[in-house]
C-alpha cells in the first residue's frame, strides 16, 4: 500500500503518515521512489495504539 492509500485507509493526512515511517512508528520501505506499507503492519500498528489508550483509561 502506498502513502496515500495508508493515509485514505487510516483517515490521516498523508504527511502524518511520513511522519510514521520516518519516526520508524510504521515499517516501510521504499521502491522506485515510492514508499510502499504491508497491510499487516499498518493493523498492528492501530491495534498497539488502540490497546495503549485502553491500557490509559484502565489506570
Amino acid at each position: 500500500m502506498d502513502i496515500k492509500g495508508v493515509a485514505d485507509y487510516l483517515q490521516i493526512k498523508e504527511q502524518t503518515v511520513y511522519k510514521l515511517v520516518q519516526n520508524k512508528k510504521l515499517p516501510a520501505i521504499k521502491i522506485g521512489g515510492s514508499w510502499k506499507v504491508k497491510k499487516d503492519h499498518i493493523d498492528q500498528m492501530f491495534d498497539q495504539v488502540l490497546n495503549e489508550k485502553i491500557n490509559q483509561l484502565s489506570l
